[in-house]
């Protein structure tokens, strides 16, 4: 039967569909079917995985800690699953993704392979009709956004990219098979996270790497090692308390005391010493835990990025090198602090250069390399460390409409509007896992999605239980929302920085701060408060009553 043949039959029938198999999306299934649902999962990769499925590139590692990076919902499985590394790999976390999917059974309601297209709201009937690219056409009254939040690369549409000869990569479409630079000439074009987690990887391989800096950001070492069984079994000990920890503070991560200190109620050499410890220590969290006033106040923040240019002049032999890699345009933690190994070091390679794509620009590609406004550069492959369409890309990549057959895309034309991150008003019984206007990316990322389904688990056994048909957010509570995430944001260095955070990366894109930075926990006390006020702030109604003849 042809995809054509297909969409003409009626629609299979679910109770709730859920777009995505990361880590979203496979919690999302796992609670609704101990709600006693049927659910069905869709995913456009050839696997489960999400993020980790698709960034497989040189280098590719978490930010968070393997022990806080992993469900807390199941005591056997945080037993039972040992990490190997104090920052996970992506290889690793894969295979916990999938060791996830074989204790839970969920294999067997997802299929992959299958992008949705689109989703359509019928007001008749209350129910979502989704539509895949293999002609799946697939009805249920509640439909889960699990799309992720960095899940549609970017590839700049660079003049004469069709016409290269050689290789070319983003780092967000990453092949499956391993790819050798052995030997040859490398242009690596961005340093964000992925940029800075893969060049020392290509490095020492590549006959030579050019890398081409618009940016400069800030990293910091992530100070990475084996986990031992000591290290393993002593957290293990302690996880029921340690994770009840995390759920207590912003970034959703234990073990990181919040500072009581501004940064100038101690002497420059305490304040030194308090970052070269930190410094040592390893990882983003407890670096931006310096201070209290860290991402509130300029001159505090200051304190910080001249620490890290100091490591980097230290660091860099070349002095024009150094000062081409420090960052001038931004406070530190207002885009993604991120995590190193090894970074600033590889500029001291003879096979690296160093390329200022700020002040003289890439201006094309050629068969044979890249051109910018003051040099060619001959390459046998380009990897394209760009980013993604943040917080908003993957759902609009889908057709999605709501009530009247308003179009998602023309709803957000301005910019994200949402009620907590969760649904946004006019597209009924569709719910948006750490969408954005939640803490999201500013936090653990798990224990987002797992704060984010269990709420919306109990917000559907009250609607089942009421026997309602639609909920949807109010439209005036959804701009109060919108508002407020604006207030708190604006209380912050964060907006001051052109970040994906802002969407800044996106020609064309509006410019509006996405997410909600005060904080998982007080994020998770607000939505715990909504509840508790019957879901106050959400239109719930029942199907009219028939009248009988």
């Amino acid at each position: 039967m042809t995809p054509k043949d297909v969409s003409a039959c009626a629609p299979e029938e679910f109770d709730a569909i859920i777009v995505g198999a990361g880590f979203a999306g496979l919690y999302a299934l796992h609670r609704l079917r101990g709600l006693g649902l049927r659910a069905k999962v869709f995913e456009a990769g050839t696997d489960i995985g999400g993020t980790w499925f698709w960034n497989r590139y040189p280098g590719a590692r978490c930010d968070v800690e393997s022990l806080e990076y992993s469900y807390s919902f199941s005591d056997e499985l945080q037993q039972k699953w040992d990490w190997p590394e104090r920052f996970a790999a992506q290889p690793d976390i894969l295979k916990y993704i999938h060791h996830v999917a074989e204790r839970f059974d969920l294999r067997r309601d997802i299929v992959v392979d299958t992008k949705v297209t689109s989703a359509t709201f019928d007001e008749a009937e209350s129910r979502w009709t989704v539509v895949t690219s293999r002609g799946h056409r697939a009805s249920a009254k509640f439909c889960i956004m699990a799309s992720g939040n960095l899940s549609l690369p970017r590839v700049p549409q660079f003049e004469g990219l069709d016409s290269f000869k050689g290789r070319w990569f983003h780092s967000g479409l990453w092949p499956h098979q391993t790819v050798d630079f052995s030997g040859r000439r490398v242009g690596v074009i961005g340093t964000g996270s992925s940029g800075i987690q893969m060049i020392p990887n290509i490095a020492e391989q590549a006959a030579h790497l050019f890398v081409f800096q618009r940016t400069a950001n800030y990293s910091v070492p992530s100070v990475n090692r084996p986990l031992t069984m000591e290290v393993s079994q002593t957290h293990k000990a302690r996880y029921r308390e340690w994770r009840q920890a995390a759920r207590q503070t912003p970034f959703g991560i234990a073990g990181h005391p919040p500072p009581e200190k501004s940064a100038f109620d101690v002497p420059l050499e305490e304040r030194t010493r308090s970052y070269e410890a930190k410094w040592g220590t390893g990882g983003n969290i407890s670096f931006l835990y310096a201070y209290k006033d860290m991402l509130v106040d300029k001159d505090a923040n200051e304190t910080a990025c001249q620490f890290v240019r100091d490591k980097i002049a230290e660091t860099v032999s070349d002095p024009k090198v150094a000062k081409l890699l420090m960052p001038n345009d931004h406070y530190i933690g207002t885009k993604r602090l991120c995590l190193d190994i090894g970074y600033y070091e590889t500029f001291n390679r003879d096979n690296v250069t160093l390329v200022d794509a700020k002040t003289l620009p890439i201006e094309t590609i050629y068969e044979g390399g890249l051109r910018t406004r003051g040099a060619d550069y001959k390459l046998d492959d380009i990897v394209f460390a760009t980013g993604f369409d943040a917080m908003t890309g993957a759902l609009l990549d889908i057709d999605i409409r709501g009530k009247n057959n308003l179009a998602l895309t023309t709803k957000w034309a301005d910019g994200p509007g949402t009620y907590l991150g969760l649904m946004t008003a006019g597209f009924p019984n569709m719910f948006i896992i750490t969408g954005p206007g939640s803490p999201s990316v500013k936090t653990n990322m798990i224990a987002a999605i797992e704060q984010h389904v269990d709420w919306i688990s109990d917000f559907i056994v009250h609607i089942e239980t009421n026997n309602y048909s639609t909920i949807e957010a109010d439209s005036e509570e959804e701009n109060r929302w919108v508002a407020h995430v604006n207030e708190v944001a604006d209380q912050t260095l964060y907006p001051l920085a052109n970040s994906w955070y802002m969407g800044a990366n996106i020609p064309g894109k509006p410019r509006v701060f996405m997410p909600y930075v005060a904080g998982l926990d007080k994020y998770r006390d607000i939505c715990d408060d909504i509840a508790a006020q019957q879901y106050k702030g959400f239109v719930l109604k029942k199907q009219p009553v028939q009248a009988t003849q």
